[in-house]
């Protein structure tokens, strides 16, 4: 009987990084986290390069990446990720719709991607399948891929978002969040010239006719995430 507390004094936790850009998230996610115990919260992130020197700093053992952070967004951040530290886990935790975006999270070389809408057990359960070594999606994306994969179609109902490349999503998110093109730029740090020649792009794929709808548009996207556009 008095091995119990000795093997439980020698259980090791394990440790996560929180890179998210709002600190009441962090600080609900650190909470919920914490009193696990098999998990620990061992750092916190707002941003690309705070969330590169916490990796290189503290070696956490699994990443819990927003997409949406101020300049380089979460996809960035991943990429970056996979280029310096291959074998990290990374888990996007996203109020951006999965349909939308999990597919470009899984390609950038995530483990996983939660909505933030899911209930708070479910995040725990995805950092555990990650840790073991799985792949962690929302029953509702797993369910859609495996009747493609078994019908050996395309989804019948295809946002045109999807043909926009990563980085020009990119800015059709910060247009719907108030950001002008000057302020793109810096967050990007890119050319007034770069942006300009991504806006031409999007609208036309996007098959928008001026600077106005492009505008409204991505706005209306950005305040119904949770449908999509």
């Amino acid at each position: 009987m008095a091995a119990t507390p000795q093997i439980q004094a020698h259980t090791k936790k394990c440790r996560v990084l929180l890179v998210d850009d709002h600190p009441i998230v962090r600080q609900g996610l650190a909470l919920l986290i914490d009193r696990e115990p098999d998990l620990s919260v061992c750092g916190e992130a707002d941003g690309a390069h705070s969330a590169f020197h916490a990796i290189t700093t503290l070696r956490p053992d699994i990443v819990v990446l927003d997409i949406s952070l101020s300049g380089p967004d979460g996809l960035d951040v991943l990429k970056d990720i996979r280029m310096k530290t291959a074998s990290l886990p990374v888990l996007i935790l996203s109020m951006h719709d999965e349909s939308i975006y999990a597919e470009r999270a899984m390609r950038a070389g995530a483990n996983g991607y939660i909505m933030k809408q899911e209930a708070t057990e479910k995040v725990l359960v995805a950092i555990r399948r990650i840790l073991q070594g799985e792949v962690y999606l929302s029953d509702r994306l797993t369910s859609a891929m495996l009747q493609q994969f078994v019908r050996g179609t395309a989804p019948a109902k295809k946002s045109p978002l999807v043909n926009l490349t990563d980085r020009e999503l990119e800015v059709f998110r910060l247009i719907g969040e108030g950001h002008g093109t000057r302020q793109i730029a810096d967050e990007l740090h890119l050319s007034v010239k770069t942006i300009e020649s991504y806006q031409a792009h999007i609208k036309e794929k996007l098959a928008l006719r001026n600077a106005r709808e492009l505008v409204q548009h991505a706005i209306e996207w950005t305040m119904n995430l949770k449908g999509g556009y």
